[in-house]
């Protein structure tokens, strides 16, 4: 609703879309990162980001990574536990991918500029889903473990209140 062509409603567009600006932050924060690398990178247009003299990346729809995000975001808030502990998971998980993403990009730069191939042949895409995910896994399993250590820890309050 918020691209020109098929049904777009111009307040969507203006008020809603937070896909340039989120694409804007990735772009800005791969180029961060690859100059405190020691290269010189800089933004060449909305969705490009460019070495010096050397190539670029082309930042689509398909690579900001919010699908992930989106799942890990789902999953926190489809669990049980209170609001205040829910957001602090979720928006530590979506840091995490998002820093994921932003090495993604960067080493997808330098790849393209040094002319490196992917491992296995897999391209940067695949890779970014196996990182993200397995950063999910692990945040899941870290996730369950809270909650259980909080559900026992609740428990031993409750029956030390009744002996009480």
């Amino acid at each position: 609703m918020s691209a020109p062509e098929g049904r777009y409603i111009s307040f969507v567009d203006k008020y809603l879309n937070f896909i340039p600006a989120f694409r804007n932050s990735l772009l800005q924060s791969s180029k961060y990162f690859l100059q405190l690398l020691g290269y010189d990178a800089y933004q060449n247009g909305p969705i490009h980001l460019s070495l010096v003299g050397g190539s670029s990346v082309q930042l689509v729809y398909s690579c900001l990574g919010y699908g992930v995000t989106s799942f890990w975001i789902a999953f926190i808030f489809a669990n049980n536990g209170s609001w205040k502990k829910k957001l602090i998971w979720m928006i530590g998980g979506a840091a995490a991918l998002y820093i994921i993403n932003v090495i993604r990009i960067s080493l997808t730069l330098l790849a393209n500029s040094q002319q490196w191939r992917f491992p296995f042949g897999w391209d940067n895409h695949t890779w970014f889903n196996i990182a993200a995910y397995l950063a999910i896994f692990a945040m899941i399993y870290l996730f369950d473990r809270s909650q259980k250590h909080n559900s026992a820890n609740n428990k031993l309050k409750n029956e030390h209140s009744k002996h009480e």
